[in-house]
């Protein structure tokens, strides 16, 4: 028996269906399609709708196929998938056309400075990898995902663009993915809390690495992804797994104090708040804060930075080396002081700023 399984090595075109391969080989050997329906035991009816693509070749008819015809059924049915997946594809494409206004919704120029959309495709394959950026099958998921999360607080943040604040928060997650985590845990997160606070007096490029390795230890993700025009975000506290805690930090202004104001709201919504696993979205600070959990959580940050103990002495600080001194007596950059003092109306705004950092990330 002459092996012609080698003559018919996959060659995939997607375009094209199996049934012009059958045709050709039909051809090939001189073999007529009621033939081949007699030879394979199929309806004459049967063989003429796989010609014609009507029909697909399941794993029993390729291996029929391949008895009469000395090739693979592997051919016939890698074939076959191959073809319905490039149909069902184009059906998508077509459908996906519907969805191209939504484009001007949402931040492409954003996504593709950052990788996740690619530049220069078609506009059906971008809503293609925005679908595939947001893990979603399509618009209406995304709504369901995206847009009417439960469990979701947005706290100072007004005039929100909603896309780009899912963009963000996306970024976020899948960057989160990277971070390897143990599951949670409130004690060891808490008994942190002092070291976290040390890294105040370090530089980025010091306290960044150790920042996200000692949260990591304790079941908290922390990422940092510059935010997305219209996001207006400081940082989000959510729940990506049942034990595993994600805090995401914008860098929004790059003053050090707000980042560390910022960075101890979010770490209070994960102690304090874990139980209710909402998704926390937090704007800049404010001083008036009408939500209760919001409170908490400023009022949190504030101690954890400069212990109630110690507020007393804010008002009488008045000079730069009143504020240095009390910096250093309670281990905190004087820069977080300073914060403290123009937020409580103790300094106006353009004075002392000469010991407030501003952060530069890579």
């Amino acid at each position: 028996m002459t092996d012609r399984s080698k003559t018919y090595a996959f060659q995939p075109d997607y375009g094209a269906s199996p049934g012009e391969s059958l045709a050709e080989v039909l051809e090939d050997r001189g073999m007529s399609q009621a033939e081949l329906a007699r030879r394979t035991g199929l309806s004459a009816k049967h063989v003429n709708q796989v010609i014609l693509g009507e029909a697909s070749i399941s794993p029993e008819v390729g291996l029929r196929l391949e008895k009469v015809l000395q090739v693979p059924s592997r051919f016939w049915t890698t074939l076959d998938a191959q073809y319905r997946d490039y149909r069902i594809r184009q059906e998508e494409s077509v459908a996906l056309e519907a969805d191209i206004p939504w484009l001007d919704e949402l931040p492409i120029a954003e996504l593709v400075n950052r990788g996740y959309v690619r530049p220069r495709v078609s506009e059906v394959e971008v809503v293609r990898d925005v679908l595939a950026f947001f893990g979603v099958a399509n618009r209406q998921a995304w709504r369901n995902v995206w847009t009417i999360p439960t469990a979701y607080r947005k706290s100072r943040v007004h005039d929100v663009k909603e896309p780009a604040l899912a963009a963000w928060i996306r970024i976020g997650e899948l960057k989160a993915s990277d971070v390897k985590t143990n599951s949670f845990d409130r004690k060891a997160f808490r008994d942190l809390l002092p070291q976290l606070r040390a890294l105040t007096l370090l530089q980025v490029d010091q306290w960044h690495p150790q920042l996200i390795k000692m949260c990591a230890e304790a079941g908290v993700a922390v990422v940092f992804e510059p935010e997305i025009k219209g996001s207006r975000i400081s940082g989000v506290t959510r729940w990506i797994e049942s034990d595993v805690a994600l805090i995401e930090m914008s860098l929004r202004g790059k003053w050090a104090d707000i980042f560390w104001f910022s960075f101890f709201h979010e770490v209070a919504h994960v102690l304090l708040h874990d139980r209710k696993r909402l998704t926390f979205v937090d704007g800049p600070p404010a001083k008036n804060e009408a939500d209760d959990l919001e409170t908490e959580a400023n009022l949190f940050s504030s101690r954890t930075l400069i212990p109630a103990e110690y507020e007393n002495a804010l008002s009488v600080l008045r000079t730069k080396a009143d504020v240095l001194d009390f910096a250093s007596g309670i281990g905190i950059h004087p820069g977080i002081v300073v914060g403290r003092l123009q937020h409580d109306g103790h300094l106006k705004f353009n004075q002392l700023n000469e010991l407030r950092n501003r952060y530069t990330f890579a």
